[in-house]
């Protein structure tokens, strides 16, 4: 999956897509898509990735307890 770089603008490739949605896996290994020669895969934080049309990542990848601020319905 191919994803952006929020700060820098980056493409990158996320190598390991379970860390990716696993709310309790703070960073990722990704791979920076830039130059003719691919740097070697280095560990982000998710935080600072973005889908390439600019739009954050779902909470629920990103928050443990995404669920504990929703309001319990009796």
């Amino acid at each position: 999956m191919f994803l952006k770089e929020s700060r820098s603008g980056h493409l990158v490739q996320v190598l390991n897509l379970t860390e990716l949605i696993n709310p309790f896996e703070a960073r990722t290994q990704v791979q920076f898509q830039q130059g003719e020669d691919l740097p070697d895969p280095e560990y982000i934080r998710k935080d600072t990735l973005v889908f390439p049309s600019g739009e954050t990542l779902p909470r629920c990848w990103l928050d443990s307890h995404y669920r504990d601020s929703e309001i319990s319905r009796p």
